[in-house]
């Protein structure tokens, strides 16, 4: 396995790596580190967001900065905003070891004139977005006609936003015998054209297949109505308890709208997109990133440079027009080496967009439903049962236990847990208990809807129970690698892996169940019972009575069939209706962001 000292950086650039814990370089790094060491040349680098490509360029760029010069000598583009000032402090953490290194972050929404003075100081290297970068030159404020390195980072990205003429005049007041390193995560017409006319032979590497998503994501889809994609949207929330994520909108009014929808229904969210101030677009994107916002909905726009860690899900509550939008969108999750989702909600008339993208981008979709109201029921009851078991004991209630015992007197233990779970699940329950079926009529496997009375079914596919999840180090691969090679099953045999925070479901077809069960019957890792059960909708039609905490089985729930529409608790309301005909009032600080979730809707303490 390669490492950081064995692509020929010097030692102290070694030492700003070791301080920054990295320890094997990304794929996208090793193949464009010793390259651009190598020698002076033109590069383009196809790699996805989130691979590295930041530090697979500027650790080259500074080992090769001439430090002893004012002189501006290395310039790199980046479409936002948010990234430019991302790459801008990455870099000053690579050469903290380094002497009279400056780097300098030229964007708008900022002062010019202090920019300007920056950069007079002596500014070796400057990281700019296109727009503020032509107005300082048109003004004279910086001089690039001497830079050795021009670096465009996110190029489909920047020409996609339109700034092609931009970065053509930009490159045309540099020098001709510079090195050109270009990074993209897609190579469309636009890209080539500015690669043909400004750059000499480059050299190119490729990670991954060439337009390619990045193997680290899933992707779904789910066939809904067009008037039910905000109920849908909702449901997806409620079954990711854990959910932190980037809804996408095609118009800046969806955005708005679909984020008000979800603060007004106690969701945290927040919309993002081009109407909103800078300072506006600062408050949200400083609480995205402290997660006090759980749903971000934006514009591809606004969004472009987004570089959050952790991101779990994109939703893409409606499809873009272009195929290379969606990679950049999917790249927002399974960044690092992390896995992700990636979500498009489509009617059915949109299906053949899902084929499209997976000809282009070499992945398949999955097909899935959304859940019923009662299998999302499921899911935050298992949700809450694990949050109470794992919430750690305040020592400051010891004061009142006396007077608490005095009132649960003479209640048995088994009832006294039956009341505390009902007491926050009820709301859930009501909520959802009959509310309608979303999926879009004439899909398949219509039978893992349905209650098979204990029995274990012996066709289709069959949904499972695994009391295993997020903290115990899985997500959606790693368990489905563990599942597949502990049952010793094929390569597609287990599909639909929904890893939560405490436990996961997931899917085999039929003809393996027995297979599956058997395997898990009394089987332990590290001295801890794994379960697996085949997991039961007490939604349609007899019920588990046996229930046991951390054994699988579903306790609560209640009959009735999936009828109905999404409800207000509070009222039992019809609110769809209303919302999908496009109005909505503006609560939470005008969609931009909430800070508490609102109980008076329903209950949303579980996710």
């Amino acid at each position: 396995m390669t490492k950081f000292n064995e692509l020929g950086l010097k030692q102290s650039l070694l030492d700003a790596v070791t301080d920054l814990g990295f320890e094997t370089p990304s794929e996208v790094q090793e193949k464009a580190i010793p390259i651009l060491l190598e020698g002076e040349t033109d590069l383009v680098a196809l790699a996805q967001t989130g691979t590295g490509k930041t530090a697979a360029f500027g650790f080259p760029l500074i080992q090769k900065i001439d430090s002893d010069s004012r002189t501006t000598q290395g310039l790199i583009l980046s479409p936002t905003r948010e990234l430019c000032l991302q790459i801008t402090n990455e870099l000053k953490l690579y050469s903290k070891y380094e002497k009279n290194i400056n780097v300098v972050a030229i964007y708008g929404g900022a002062s010019i004139t202090d920019q300007a003075r920056q950069i007079k100081r002596g500014a070796q290297i400057i990281v700019a977005t296109p727009g503020r970068m032509k107005d300082m030159i048109s003004r004279g404020l910086v001089n690039i006609t001497k830079i050795d390195y021009c670096i465009l980072d996110e190029a489909d990205e920047m020409l996609n936003m339109g700034f092609f003429e931009d970065i053509k005049d930009i490159l045309s007041n540099t020098p001709d015998e510079k090195s050109t390193w270009l990074f993209s995560a897609t190579m469309p017409k636009e890209v080539s054209i500015i690669a043909k006319k400004f750059m000499h032979s480059p050299k190119e590497i490729t990670v991954g297949a060439k337009n390619s998503g990045a193997s680290t994501v899933q992707h779904e889809y789910y066939q809904v109505s067009g008037r039910d994609r905000y109920p849908a949207l909702k449901r997806l929330a409620d079954t990711n308890p854990g959910i932190f994520s980037v809804v996408f909108c095609r118009t800046k009014r969806d955005t708005q709208r679909v984020a008000e929808m979800l603060i007004e229904d106690g969701y945290n969210a927040g919309a993002l997109h081009g109407d909103l101030s800078q300072n506006q677009r600062d408050l949200v994107m400083n609480s995205f990133r402290k997660k006090q916002i759980q749903m971000l909905v934006a514009t591809d726009v606004a969004a472009r440079g987004i570089d959050v860690d952790n991101i779990t899900h994109v939703i893409n509550y409606q499809l873009p027009d272009e195929i290379e939008t969606y990679t950049h969108r999917s790249g927002r999750t399974g960044r690092a080496g992390k896995s992700g989702i990636s979500i498009v909600l489509v009617t059915r008339s949109e299906t053949r967009k899902i084929r499209a993208i997976e000809n282009k981008i070499n992945q398949k979709f999955i097909l899935k439903t959304i859940p019923t109201g009662m299998e999302i029921c499921e899911i935050q009851l298992y949700h809450l049962a694990n949050k109470i078991k794992d919430a750690e004991i305040n020592e400051e209630v010891e004061n009142y236990l006396p007077a608490i015992n005095d009132v649960f007197a003479g209640i048995e233990r088994e009832d006294l847990i039956k009341k505390i779970i009902s007491a926050e699940f009820t709301r859930f329950h009501d909520y959802y208990n009959k509310s309608k079926d979303l999926n879009s009529p004439d899909r398949g496997e219509r039978d893992e809807r349905r209650e098979r009375g204990g029995e274990i079914p012996t066709s289709g596919s069959v949904r499972y129970f695994i009391n295993v999840g997020e903290k115990d180090d899985y997500d959606w691969m790693s368990l489905k690698d563990f599942i597949r090679d502990t049952a010793q099953l094929g390569q597609e045999d287990v599909f639909k892996v929904d890893v939560k925070e405490s436990f996961s479901f997931f899917n085999t077809d039929a003809s393996v169940t027995q297979q599956v069960l058997s395997t898990f019957t009394e089987f332990k890792v590290d001295g801890r019972f794994v379960n697996v059960e085949v997991s039961k909708n007490p939604g349609g039609g007899r019920r588990n009575s046996g229930g046991s905490s951390g054994g699988g089985r579903r306790t609560g729930g209640g009959g009735g069939r999936d009828r109905g529409r999404d409800r207000d608790s509070s009222g039992g309301r019809d609110r769809s209706k209303r919302r999908d005909s496009g109005s909505s009032s503006s609560q939470g600080g005008g969609g931009t962001f909430s800070g508490k979730r609102r109980t008076k809707k329903r209950n949303t303490d579980f996710f």
